[in-house]
């Protein structure tokens, strides 16, 4: 049995958002086609995701140091206990559903806090005086499901200035995660006249990627 962690940063749900009605209908697909496989929701928005301020940085030189945990704040205690619980939950994960929509070229914030949260040295990534940085999560795969109103897939003319997906693909290669799929939906607002063809087509590509997932 395979666990997937279906990881959205989306305010709206698949009634009002393209990249999430998209989403839906992998993880649908995906479960019909794997029955035994445990398929965790991961709202972004509605979850305590910590930001790496003070406190973090904080807590964490203090245990470089030799600081034992429980001398910490409270607030280091309890932000860096979360931290602790995200990336574990990460690691522990086989498959990455990641669901976003573009803004501002790139994806919300929270998903910036999520994965800075997952990127953690000793978990999922490790350096060695040799030979440099290796990602610790090399048996694993991911796709990310985007939506934009305008093209930005790679090959498109602007596809330059999209930032959401290149940096997942880096994170991604970063922490040593090989398989890393995209699904664009997008051109929605650049040509409305074939907002029905765009979904219809999304939905199709999504659902076939999710058979072999």
């Amino acid at each position: 049995m395979a666990t997937v962690l279906y990881i959205t940063a989306n305010p709206h749900n698949h009634e009002k958002s393209y990249s999430m009605l998209v989403g839906n209908e992998f993880v649908q697909a995906y479960r019909s086609a794997n029955l035994n496989d445990e398929v965790i929701h991961l709202d972004l928005y509605k979850m305590d995701i910590p930001q790496l301020d003070t406190d973090v940085f904080n807590g964490w030189d203090k245990l470089k140091a030799g600081t034992t945990f429980e001398k910490l704040t409270e607030a280091e205690k309890t932000k860096l206990n979360r931290i602790d619980e995200l990336v574990d939950q990460f690691v522990a994960a086989d498959k990455y559903v990641f669901v976003t929509p573009v803004w501002n070229y790139s994806y919300p914030p929270v998903m910036k806090s999520y994965i800075d949260s997952i990127c953690i040295a000793g978990k999922t990534f490790k350096y060695f005086p040799d030979i440099g940085r290796i990602g610790l999560l090399g048996d694993k795969k991911a796709v990310h499901i985007q939506a934009s109103g305008s093209f930005l897939s790679p090959g498109s003319d602007d596809a330059d200035l999209e930032m959401g997906h290149r940096h997942l693909k880096v994170i991604m290669d970063f922490v040593g995660i090989p398989s890393f799929e995209g699904i664009f939906v997008e051109g929605m607002a650049a040509k409305t006249d074939q907002e029905p063809e765009i979904k219809v087509k999304a939905i199709q590509q999504a659902c076939e990627i999710a058979l072999k997932f």
